[in-house]
């Protein structure tokens, strides 16, 4: 299967797709694009703009998965407005048009992760699961597992997604295990 894993992290989703597949990797930062190289040499790896990755090449592959950045739609950018921690943001809407792009035009599979937002989503998902919204177009199973992570304890998540870290600066990264 030709795979497009977009906004890829150092991989956390694709750990669990195995090697049989022809995976391009599409990540932003060169840092994290060269972390994700270490792990998964066999796939890949474009630096890039994701979303305009997406417009291009969208036809070419058999699944797609997408998790565009979230901070704009958490529920955490609302609370943090209210207490005066941030500033308001508009939502990014790159999540929305990949949505209606891989929907109305994409003959692939895929799936688009995001957080569940502050706001009643504008398109509504296909299944929600624990924290997050996955619109797709195919079934997804509904599962319940335990959320072990602790958000800023990187050597934790080390031992919880399998990923050796402590070799890598990682001090500013906030999304870096590419997870969900």
């Amino acid at each position: 299967m030709k795979i497009l894993n977009l906004y890829a992290g150092i991989g956390g989703n694709r750990k669990l797709w195995g090697n049989n597949h022809e995976i391009t990797a599409v990540e932003y930062d060169p840092e994290i694009a060269k972390i994700y190289n270490d792990f998964f040499p066999q796939d890949k790896i474009i630096v890039d703009d994701a979303h305009q990755y997406l417009l291009k090449n969208y036809k070419y592959y058999d699944f797609i998965w997408s998790s565009p950045p979230c901070p704009t739609h958490s529920k955490i950018r609302q609370c943090g407005v209210y207490s005066g921690q941030y500033d308001a943001k508009y939502p990014e809407m790159d999540l929305y048009q990949q949505i209606i792009l891989l929907k109305y035009f994409n003959k692939g599979f895929y799936v688009i992760e995001n957080v569940i937002p502050y706001y009643k989503p504008l398109i509504p998902p296909s299944i929600e699961l624990h924290r997050h919204y996955f619109w797709s177009n195919f079934p997804i199973e509904k599962k319940y597992f335990k959320d072990d992570r602790k958000h800023n304890d990187i050597k934790t998540n080390d031992s919880i997604y399998g990923f050796e870290l402590k070799n890598y600066d990682y001090k500013e990264k906030k999304n870096y295990y590419g997870i969900w």
